[in-house]
């Protein structure tokens, strides 16, 4: 190789990025001076576009692939005849890659609640987050609007202008979609697209295009949480009378098994409260039927006893507790009416036995004698 060949191989440049890092969207390739010779060699590889500054103003963008760079950027030539400058070429010009990839899982949330009147809660605050994904749509713009002279530009340095973005156009999106509260988990990916289209517009102004908008979750004000917990065991229980049975039951049940603890008195006053509780409710309920209008009826006699009535002078029967019980009803058997069953030495009148005695409503004591 000679020596001339040697020399102008110095001066051939190869251009190109290759990086793992996973959060650089713009990298500005970095020469001496800037000096880009004549006849580099440009590798632009997929994902990628190359932006070309040729004395400060952007020169052109160049897609995948491999291209010559003919410019009057320092040729050859005139790097020889420049060693009286120290071959600092007055030409400058530089090159930066755009990453076109999307860039995903980049994180938003309300850092305050949004506002908002629901038709189940009224007015109450709602917090929402999820993930996002953009990627670079016109490299000229994005260079031009939001890098700059950035050497390096990583996705750091705007993710808080975005998500600034997208906060506040998913409030107005969230508010304006009256959808309930108790509706919107079923409604996520509805609402992503259509906040979505709103910030899609905006971020166009930068040179950038929003390729996914997550919902991940929006939550309701912890009180609001435990209110809702609360109506959804209601909600379990179902009939709250016979759940108060039932644990009425179940601490008899528990009092029961385990007298010793916390002690007789303790006991005794669980016993005692229980007692008062079920005798309240049977109460409700007799007062109730009382009000309706009905008559409360003797409590049937034991079924065992077969008793003879003696009505108009002849005996009648046997019959059994009920059957008696509805004669004192319907008045054919008073407390004078004769009555006998086994196990009794004679007749004896209905109100004078204790069994059937039961059926039959105090009676007052005369008045006395007016004076």
């Amino acid at each position: 190789m000679s020596l001339w060949d040697r020399l102008t191989g110095e001066f051939i440049d190869v251009i190109d990025w290759t990086t793992d890092d996973g959060d650089t969207m713009v990298w500005r390739f970095e020469r001496y001076g800037n000096e880009i010779k004549h006849g580099a060699k440009l590798t632009v590889r997929e994902g990628q576009a190359a932006v070309f500054v040729n004395e400060g103003q952007v020169a052109d963008v160049f897609p995948p692939g491999l291209y010559m760079l003919e410019t009057n950027n320092l040729p050859i030539l005139s790097t020889m005849q420049a060693w009286d400058h120290g071959f600092q070429s007055p030409f400058k010009a530089e090159i930066y890659f755009v990453s076109l990839k999307q860039f995903t899982d980049l994180k938003w949330g309300t850092k305050n609640p949004v506002m908002l009147r629901d038709p189940d809660f009224g007015p109450t605050r709602l917090r929402a987050f999820g993930t996002y994904a953009i990627r670079v749509e016109d490299p000229t713009v994005f260079l031009r609007e939001i890098v700059g002279t950035d050497g390096e530009f990583t996705t750091g340095e705007i993710e808080g202008q975005l998500r600034n973005i997208i906060v506040s156009r998913f409030s107005n999106a969230i508010a304006s979609s009256h959808i309930p509260v108790l509706d919107l988990a079923a409604n996520y990916d509805d609402l992503g697209k259509f906040a979505g289209v709103k910030i899609g517009e905006e971020m166009t102004e930068y040179g950038l295009t929003l390729t996914k908008l997550l919902v991940e979750n929006v939550s309701l004000p912890p009180e609001v949480e435990k209110a809702m917990d609360r109506r959804t065991q209601m909600g379990v229980i179902g009939d709250l009378h016979k759940y108060t049975q039932f644990q009425a039951a179940e601490s008899m049940r528990a009092a029961a098994e385990n007298p010793g603890e916390g002690g007789g008195a303790a006991s005794a006053g669980i016993g005692a409260g229980i007692g008062m509780a079920m005798g309240g409710m049977m109460g409700n309920v007799m007062g109730a039927g009382a009000a309706g209008g009905n008559v409360i009826a003797p409590p049937p006699l034991p079924s065992g006893k077969q008793w003879h009535v003696g009505i108009g002078g002849q005996t009648s029967g046997p019959f059994d507790g009920q059957a008696v019980a509805g004669m004192a009803r319907d008045g054919r058997l008073t407390r004078d009416t004769l009555v006998w069953t086994a196990g009794m030495e004679g007749w004896e009148r209905a109100g004078a036995v204790s069994d059937l005695a039961q059926m039959f409503g105090a009676t007052p004591p005369p008045l006395p004698p007016e004076s």
